[in-house]
């Protein structure tokens, strides 16, 4: 029984770490991939693949360049984490 157990916790938390970053695939094609890339790679805007600091960015603002001198509107600090984990 706790071997069961044992099991559907870890099939429980593969199954979120899948969503959590499927949903930050989802955030980033609706607010960031016109501008920064399909993946990340760059078009308009700095790549951002690979970036340590994509959640903190978002959240906080810090770029020198517009538009993101502010934090990214509407975007929570889970979907932030969400984003950087899809980037990675």
């Amino acid at each position: 029984m706790k071997r069961f157990t044992i099991v559907m916790a870890a099939l429980a938390m593969m199954m979120s770490t899948a969503a959590f970053a499927e949903d930050g695939a989802a955030i980033y094609k609706t607010k960031c991939a016109m501008c920064h890339g399909a993946t990340g790679e760059g078009k308009m805007a700095p790549a951002l693949k690979g970036k340590a600091n994509v959640a903190d960015v978002i959240l906080k603002g810090g770029l020198t360049k517009a538009p993101h001198k502010a934090p990214i509107a509407g975007v929570t600090a889970d979907q932030a984490k969400a984003i950087a984990t899809f980037l990675k």
